[in-house]
């Protein structure tokens, strides 16, 4: 479902942060914010999607030409053993070669037009976010870019170009997110496109039967989505030392308490 995609991404965002040197709590949420966005953007392939949804005729029309050119690419492309299907749904969009594309456009985009391209990126991508899990991301993520930019002094501008070329890895880690969580479900993901595999151009790739889960179903809702909002806690940064700081004093009380 939706949420889970934008907090798996959020999850990713804070865990990959730190790798790009986006290591304050500000730099690190706005980062999150940004990937959670965009691990919903793959489903724009779906007229129902919340992506497909989000600015109305705008992102519905993205939604009829993406469905339109991922249809096209599965006529031409699909192998022997290759189901005899639309296309549209859980194709183009849901590949790695997407998530690099659109990571390497987002790139692109932000170094030749500066900070609209980047305002317009991140935007859009907490715009998704907030759809999914709730009006508390706008501000949040708003706070933090604009903590971000205060506190950079008379670097603010350097601050702001390197979000800039964060952005790229941010879009492409979300769309890559999204994959890995759609390859859980029962019917998986071919995100290997066009590796061919057992004759299928489009392979599905998925685990195990017993490690499936169905969408919207009792693991996902009781299991999966509970263990990332925790993890979406913890992975802030400064949050695990504070947590195990906690935990250590609780168990040094309780060893006084029980004495000799």
């Amino acid at each position: 479902m939706g949420r889970t995609h934008a907090l798996t991404g959020w999850c990713a965002g804070l865990a990959l942060a730190p790798v790009v040197g986006a290591g304050t709590v500000h730099q690190a949420v706005a980062f999150a914010a940004t990937t959670a966005g965009f691990a919903l953007l793959p489903d724009l392939d779906h007229p129902g999607a919340r992506a497909s949804k989000l600015l109305g005729p705008i992102t519905g029309a993205l939604s009829w030409l993406l469905r339109r050119a991922s249809a096209g690419l599965y006529a031409i492309t699909k192998g022997p053993r290759d189901e005899n299907r639309t296309g549209t749904h859980r194709h183009l969009s849901h590949t790695v070669l997407f998530a690099a594309g659109l990571g390497a456009l987002a790139t692109a985009a932000t170094a030749a037009g500066g900070w609209w391209a980047v305002a317009a990126i991140v935007l859009f991508g907490v715009l998704l976010a907030e759809d999914a899990l709730g009006d508390w991301l706008l501000p949040v993520a708003g706070g933090a870019i604009i903590w971000w930019t205060y506190t950079a002094g008379a670097a603010g501008a350097g601050q702001l170009d390197q979000l800039g070329g964060w952005l790229g890895i941010a879009v492409a880690a979300g769309c890559l997110v999204h994959c890995l969580g759609d390859a859980l479900t029962e019917s998986g993901c071919p995100f290997l496109f066009p590796l061919p595999i057992a004759g299928e151009t489009w392979y599905e790739l998925r685990p195990p039967r017993w490690l499936r889960f169905r969408t919207g179903k009792k693991v996902e809702n009781l299991l999966v989505f509970p263990v990332f909002v925790v993890l979406a806690a913890l992975l802030v940064p400064g949050i695990w030392p504070l947590v195990t700081d906690a935990v250590g004093r609780f168990f040094e009380q309780q060893t006084v308490q029980a004495g000799p």
